[in-house]
């Protein structure tokens, strides 16, 4: 679990495909690190695999390439970095799983004081997940949804932010990673199942009327 507030600024240095998979190296000062621990790679939850003389290696499944940005970024690219929070860690931002919903694009950049106005295009499919107020990951970097409809949202990120990411680089028309707050996730999940309950019952009891139709009670 993540909180989604960027630790360290790394580098991709190569993406090595195998097969439907790539294996990565990022370059960090971050650590130590230790095989085996999950790391967020612009909002993409990974394993540490190895330890490089200049960073960590790690893999990438079919599904996270197909899915996030890591498979079309740059060799050179600087990236986001986070560690798992601990156990009793402060949680500054919101919950955060590294698991990335999709990718969004840059619609539009507009300055708001110091500050700057980010608007994103999305698949409706997402917007579903993406209420006013709520929160959402981009590349990792926990943000406050300023507002939103069925295929866009915006949010305002402050100077802190934009010196602390590379949410400044972003240029209208490039691609971004997105987690959706995994709250929404459950609790589509539990409407779809108390649905799922009504229609179960709502059958029941039209057997039943058959049946007592049919003389059988």
């Amino acid at each position: 679990m993540f909180t989604g507030l960027v630790e360290a600024i790394g580098t991709l240095r190569a993406r090595n495909r195998r097969g439907p998979s790539a294996r990565l190296r990022i370059a960090s000062g971050l650590g130590p690190l230790v095989p085996g621990e999950s790391i967020a790679v612009h909002g993409v939850c990974l394993t540490v695999d190895g330890i490089a003389e200049d960073g960590f290696e790690c893999d990438a499944s079919a599904e996270t390439l197909a899915r996030s940005t890591l498979q079309r970024l740059a060799l050179g690219a600087r990236v986001h970095l986070e560690r798992a929070v601990p156990l009793g860690g402060r949680m500054g931002g919101h919950i955060v799983t590294g698991h990335v919903d999709a990718r969004i694009r840059l619609r539009d950049r507009t300055l708001v004081g110091d500050a700057q106005k980010l608007v994103f295009a999305m698949d409706p499919s997402i917007g579903r997940y993406v209420a006013s107020k709520g929160s959402v990951a981009v590349d990792g970097v926990s943000l406050t949804v300023n507002g939103c409809d069925r295929d866009r949202f915006d949010v305002v990120v402050v100077p802190h932010t934009l010196a602390a990411t590379t949410l400044g680089d972003l240029a209208v028309g490039d691609e971004a990673n997105i987690e959706v707050d995994v709250l929404a996730r459950y609790i589509e999940r539990l409407l779809d199942a108390e649905q799922v309950a009504d229609d179960a019952r709502a059958r029941d009891a039209s057997l039943v009327a058959k049946l007592k139709s049919a003389g059988y009670f």
